[in-house]
């Protein structure tokens, strides 16, 4: 029942991502937007890894489950990078706002490979999962290297 009502709850934030922009009242709002979505993301993809390096025992449900939702997430957070979100509680370096077109590309890549984890994940393979991990990892490091203030 919690991955229901997570994936319900990701998909409706999936459909007002593009209204949230507009009703930011404050810059903190979208910079906690931002970094709840990048975190809710985090855990079902953290999920996904503890099963690919062997921490737990491989779910293919559970992974299928979590990589969907990190997918819906992947979505949500560039809403919460509009102008003035540069300053605040945020380790976002001012490379995104300088660099945008680059940023965005960076983003798209992201959402791409995390939508070829989900489809992996809905295999149930595995080795095919261990590959698209390893991918979209590589996508999420470039980004963070990047952009994201240690």
């Amino acid at each position: 029942m919690k991955i229901i009502s997570a994936v319900v709850l990701a998909a409706s934030s999936l459909v007002f991502s593009s209204a949230a922009n507009a009703q930011f009242a404050k810059a903190e709002d979208a910079i906690k937007y931002r970094k709840n979505a990048l975190f809710v993301m985090s855990q079902h993809y953290g999920r996904i890894g503890a099963m690919v390096n062997g921490r737990v025992p491989f779910d293919a449900k559970a992974a299928a489950e979590n990589a969907a939702i990190a997918e819906s997430m992947s979505k949500l957070p560039w809403a919460g990078f509009g102008a003035g979100t540069d300053k605040g509680d945020t380790k976002a370096k001012p490379e995104i706002w300088t660099e945008q077109a680059k940023f965005k590309e960076n983003g798209d890549k992201m959402m791409a490979e995390m939508t070829k984890l989900s489809a992996a994940a809905k295999t149930g393979n595995l080795d095919s999962i261990k590959t698209a991990f390893a991918a979209t990892s590589d996508t999420c490091k470039t980004c963070h290297d990047a952009y994201r203030a240690k």
